[in-house]
């Protein structure tokens, strides 16, 4: 006989920091199958989402340049800037602009035309950034200067703090994202118990991870207790990945960075050291800083706070959908919107 999660008998709002549970959520109609006080929150957990229009406008920008070759994931190369236009956009326009699945691959392409400058657009939680840093040590050692990073790499906690302050905050618990865990351990997340009262659970991303996950969650709020539980060991130790972490801590150094929704949150971002500025492209490039701008009309900023769900949004699923994504949450694969358009 199937288990059924126990409902709480209090409703109990649980935020899931991560744009693969996101999409696993809705791809295996969780949400459908909770009890009635179970109620869960999308929160800020896609990097896509969180990258704010003045970096896509400043990527656009450079992509202008006729000796600067742009690099990046799939989805950063769709997602509008302030103006609705995009690098896929520049792209069919003539711009040097490519697909990458890894700043490795970047860094190939450097070495593969040495006349061209070559950016990588690095965005990422604690789960790529060990990736990016790899890159930006081996251009190092092997003197490769036509290779740059734009670091718009962000720190998982940070965020998580950001919409606890907010004092119309309502998350009682959080479902903690399992990859980034594995970087930075179940221990990265004790501050949720220890300062915030709230519970935690590290989960993986199969619909009965999820599920047991929630479970748990569900009856420590109907107990009235406080847990931090990581059921995700088959990935994640209790104090991450040394070598990833020794890594990191190498190449990167906390810095403030702007959020998209979020606004700007103080040693949020991974910044480049002063060893490895010389392939930081803001430094090289001389980068202006940069703003926010939401299209009119859309409320991916309130999507990525938990303020509002996708059928909230006048544009879903109207002028917004997945042929014609207006923000950044209808264009990431790991997106609020486009789990809601696709499966919900």
């Amino acid at each position: 006989m199937p288990y059924q999660i126990k409902d709480p008998g209090k409703d109990l709002y649980i935020m899931e920091f991560c744009g693969t549970h996101t999409m696993a959520i809705a791809r295996a109609g969780i949400r459908q199958c909770l009890p009635s006080h179970v109620h869960l929150v999308s929160g800020p957990g896609c990097p896509v989402c969180v990258t704010p229009s003045g970096a896509i406008d400043t990527a656009l920008q450079l992509a202008e340049e006729k000796n600067i070759m742009i690099c990046s994931y799939g989805d950063m190369l769709r997602v509008p800037g302030s103006r609705q236009e995009t690098l896929l956009q520049k792209k069919a326009a003539g711009a040097d602009v490519h697909i990458c699945l890894s700043a490795m691959d970047a860094l190939q392409l450097a070495k593969r035309f040495p006349e061209k400058e070559v950016i990588f657009l690095g965005v990422g939680f604690e789960t790529t950034a060990p990736g990016t840093a790899v890159s930006a040590k081996i251009a190092k050692e092997e003197g490769c200067r036509n290779f740059s990073i734009f670091n718009l790499l962000k720190r998982s906690a940070p965020a998580i703090t950001a919409i606890l302050d907010d004092p119309q905050c309502q998350i009682d618990a959080f479902l903690c994202p399992g990859h980034v865990a594995a970087i930075i351990g179940e221990t990265g997340f004790s501050f949720l118990p220890k300062n915030y009262h709230k519970s935690a659970v590290v989960a993986g991303f199969e619909p009965e991870d999820i599920l047991y996950a929630i479970q748990l969650l569900c009856e420590a709020h109907q107990q009235d207790r406080i847990i931090l539980k990581n059921t995700y060991t088959r990935l994640v130790q209790k104090n991450g990945n040394p070598h990833a972490l020794a890594l990191l801590e190498e190449v990167f150094e906390e810095t403030d960075s702007v959020w998209r929704g979020l606004g700007n949150i103080e040693r949020s971002a991974f910044g480049f050291r002063k060893e490895y500025e010389r392939w930081d492209a803001v430094k090289k490039f001389h980068l202006p800083s940069f703003t926010d701008q939401e299209p009119a009309g859309c409320c991916c900023g309130e999507v990525i706070r938990g303020k509002k769900r996708p059928q909230d949004c006048p544009l879903f699923h109207r002028t917004c959908h997945a042929q014609n994504p207006i923000g950044p949450c209808m264009v990431s694969s790991e997106g609020t919107c486009a789990a809601a358009d696709r499966y919900e």
